[in-house]
């Protein structure tokens, strides 16, 4: 194809959101012209918002939903339309999320904070509720934050879910988020999935010092095709890592911080005994 605009899902959500159009319309053989037909919309239209310089609207979300038959679904187009635009999603996290949800596999490496996809339903408004005291959000965002931590949590659920291998920083259960109940309830999820087949939980505690490899949280997922991609964050957006050598250098990293964190078994431990501080 002759002037193909080369897309970068990471720069921003609408781009993120046109790449995903893109990548469903052509995994169906479709060109623009028919996506427009299935659409209503005009070829030249389905072309900006693919390349990101045409904002998504609500009603241009339930059409292309309609015509991906996603219309209701946990990755609808309207939902992700929603969540952009109110500011629910951090630069570059909507893609990352759509490969969450493909994955056979998940790494996750946190510090201060635990995982997201393990986080109970009050620590997670607690954490929310904190955002809005402090006036980074409004309310209406933090629930719909909280929402949507839900919908992904619904991935641990399916009758074959990831395999999650995670290993979280010693701050993550020291840090008492939302009064000791909240606490005590999150530490006892903890205990409880790490006894989940499906899952490897491991403490890097403080002791380690400067052997940890990361100082910033770390989300690695491995694909059906066994293609892994690795996602970082800073304070102010996310980047889905495609590239192979980046990687397998994250990836690397990754079993050096297992190899040098505690034991499951040691790691329960740990946490059992943070729980009973708590209380």
């Amino acid at each position: 194809m002759v002037n193909r605009k080369k897309l970068d899902p990471d720069s921003s959500p609408m781009a993120a959101y046109g790449a995903r159009v893109r990548r469903l319309r052509e995994e169906r053989g479709w060109t623009q012209e028919e996506l427009a037909e299935r659409t209503g919309y005009s070829s030249k239209h389905i072309s900006g918002v693919e390349i990101g310089s045409r904002p998504s609207t609500l009603r241009f979300s339930r059409a292309v939903d309609r015509a991906f038959g996603l219309t209701g679904a946990e990755d609808s187009f309207d939902r992700e339309c929603r969540q952009v635009r109110h500011g629910v999603l951090l630069e570059g996290f909507p893609e990352y999320v759509h490969q969450e949800r493909r994955a056979i596999e998940i790494r996750l490496f946190t510090t201060g904070i635990i995982p997201g996809l393990l986080q109970t339903p009050g620590y997670a408004q607690a954490l929310a509720a904190s955002n809005v005291a402090r006036g980074a959000i409004t309310a209406k965002q933090a629930e719909e934050r909280v929402a949507y931590l839900a919908e992904r949590q619904r991935i641990l659920q399916r009758p074959s879910p990831p395999m999650l291998f995670l290993v979280m920083d010693e701050s993550c259960i020291r840090r008492p988020i939302g009064g000791p109940g909240i606490m005590s309830d999150q530490l006892d999820r903890l205990a409880e999935f790490a006894a989940s087949p499906y899952s490897v939980v491991q403490m890097a505690p403080f002791s380690m010092g400067e052997k940890r490899p990361f100082d910033l949280p770390v989300n690695l997922v491995t694909l059906p095709d066994r293609t892994t991609l690795c996602y970082a964050e800073s304070q102010a957006r996310g980047h889905l890592e495609r590239e192979s050598g980046t990687v397998s250098s994250m990836l690397t990293g990754y079993h050096q911080l297992a190899a040098e964190s505690l034991s499951q078994a040691d790691s329960v431990a740990m946490i059992e005994e943070a729980r009973k501080g708590m209380l």
